[in-house]
């Protein structure tokens, strides 16, 4: 019999967990769960005998996926997938995944709240202003990218977005008005809310070159990947512009040092949170079970990442 294995280190709600398990059973399948592990080497015990794995920001190494001997499938519960080592299930003729959109509406209300909170001086005592009237950058068109142009609209902001892989006219329906580099999309905007993946052009492609480009106040929202901010560049910008504010879902390595030289300009959720609504936990779950029922069932690799 199919066996899935969820394995989360932080858990999956109790509603998550009882909607995966009846779409697991429904299907003949079994299900098994490993929650709340602090050894690595607990994963890959567990799947030694798994048929299909799902965990949310857990690492899936090259030694888990060995260790995975029926292993067919990982599905990540979430959009970003640079914890699952594609290479490895990739040469293992293991199929990934991750469930793009499930979590988008949490991750864009996030950046919108961000924004708020960076606007208002972190809820401190002071005159702070209002995003309204602000010009707010998209930089990368995707699931949450798109919510959050949406969302910058309802609240009055003017919307630009870059993205070169997403047809200018999809944009523009949207009401967004599309730039035609990254530079001018960081020169235009008062703030600029990131969703792009890490990768190697990505990585440490945010920094002193295009921060300093901002406008006065200008902001920085980054719910995405802190490998595409260059630390150091960063604060180089910081160091010779006191008006410009930054905002990360993902705490920078350097994160005790900007607090202490940028005191009331730098803001970092304590763990990445994105994804932390309830509604968001049981989407991404419950699509990373019905995707693994399609795939073991029907051959299903519609969300597949190591093609």
């Amino acid at each position: 019999m199919t066996k899935v294995l969820v394995a989360t280190e932080k858990p999956f709600a109790k509603a998550a967990v009882d909607g995966i398990r009846k779409i697991v059973e429904d299907a003949g399948f079994t299900l098994a769960l490993l929650e709340k592990y602090t050894d690595p080497n607990d994963l890959v015990k567990a799947v030694a005998d798994a048929d299909a794995l799902i965990v949310r920001s857990d690492k899936v190494t090259k030694e888990v996926v060995e260790a995975g001997k029926n292993l067919k499938i990982v599905v990540r519960a979430g959009a970003g997938y640079d914890n699952l080592d594609l290479a490895a299930c990739t040469a293992k003729g293991v199929v990934a995944m991750n469930t793009p959109g499930q979590n988008s509406n949490a991750v864009a209300e996030l950046a919108i709240g961000m924004m708020i909170f960076m606007a208002r001086g972190l809820f401190q005592p002071g005159t702070g202003t209002e995003i309204a009237g602000k010009k707010l950058g998209i930089h990368a068109y995707g699931n949450v990218g798109k919510l959050v142009a949406k969302y910058g609209k309802g609240f009055g902001m003017e919307v630009y977005a870059f993205d070169p892989f997403v047809a200018k006219e999809a944009m523009e329906k949207d009401g967004v008005k599309v730039v035609g580099s990254i530079e001018e999309l960081y020169s235009t905007c008062h703030y600029v809310s990131l969703h792009i993946p890490a990768n190697d052009k990505t990585k440490k492609s945010i920094g002193y070159e295009l921060l300093s480009k901002m406008p006065k106040g200008g902001a920085l929202i980054n719910t995405a990947r802190k490998e595409v901010i260059d630390e150091a560049g960063l604060v180089k910008a910081f160091t010779e512009r006191a008006d410009l504010k930054y905002a990360t879902d993902i705490m920078a390595d350097n994160h005790a040092e900007l607090v202490e030289k940028f005191p009331g300009r730098v803001f970092s959720t304590p763990k990445k949170m994105g994804a932390e609504t309830a509604e968001a936990n049981i989407n991404a779950g419950l699509a990373s079970a019905r995707q693994i029922v399609g795939f073991i069932k029907n051959g299903d690799k519609t969300f597949q990442v190591n093609k």
